[in-house]
């Protein structure tokens, strides 16, 4: 796929600027366009609001106007009022993000994701200019986000298209075999030296290898319920022989 820029249509608060390029930064996206931007002071709310996205993404801005936008890109508006049906198709059919990030995956071509007014949004007219239309799912009492929320829901559900990692580990490795299998083999012995009634030690070994199944514990979990275990037969053992 081409690259996503991200468009802001007249923004009059530099703050909102300063917020969506820090979610930019956050979430893997550097290109920020503006539309009829705002005055935006280096020493002002925006860059105040950017955090470390201050020092490229804000800076870095491209100003354009509307037409350019259309005409340059494969655009995607956000909005939060929809049309119900295809008798209203200035706002419809429309995406989720989650919907969108999908399409987008397979799209040969420049992308820009537009962001409108505090407000307002974009225009009817805007809006019949734009490629496709995204809405975030919201409560139907209150729909409407401020332009920087909506802009920071959208670009973390798009993040797999501006990421090629997060500092999130991708998973925990599971314990090996031979781990578990010297886990469940101590939950038998437990079972026997607290006198786990004879017919239920089959019955309850099995649940207790189910529920580390779900589980996938790690070496270092498995490492300490076998500690925990070994304590616990050990102390049963003194308790006896003190007896």
């Amino acid at each position: 796929m081409g690259s996503i820029s991200v468009a802001v249509v007249g923004a009059g608060t530099p703050g909102n600027v300063g917020t969506i390029a820090r979610a930019m930064k956050n979430f893997g996206f550097s290109e920020l366009l503006l539309v009829d931007p705002p005055e935006l002071d280096p020493d002002g709310e925006a860059y105040g609001f950017a955090g470390h996205a201050r020092e490229d993404v804000l800076p870095n801005h491209a100003v354009l106007d509307f037409d350019d936008l259309v005409s340059g890109y494969y655009t995607v508006g956000f909005t939060a009022i929809t049309g119900e049906d295809d008798g209203h198709p200035v706002r419809y059919p429309f995406k989720t993000p989650v919907e969108l990030r999908e399409h987008l995956a397979g799209v040969d071509a420049d992308v820009a994701l537009v962001f409108g007014r505090e407000g307002t949004g974009l225009s009817n007219a805007e809006f019949a200019r734009i490629d496709e239309v995204c809405s975030i799912p919201a409560s139907p009492d209150y729909p409407v986000l401020n332009l920087g929320q909506a802009a920071t829901v959208a670009l973390y559900e798009l993040r797999e298209l501006g990421l090629a990692e997060v500092h999130h580990p991708d998973r925990h490795t599971r314990a090996d075999e031979a781990a578990l299998g010297g886990l469940y083999d101590q939950f038998g012995t437990l079972l026997e030296t607290i006198d786990h009634p004879p017919e239920k030690r089959a019955k309850t070994g099995r649940l207790f290898r189910r529920l580390l199944g779900r589980a996938h514990p790690t070496g270092r979990e498995v490492a300490t319920l076998r500690g925990v275990l070994r304590g616990a037969m050990s102390a049963i053992e003194r308790a006896r022989n003190e007896e």
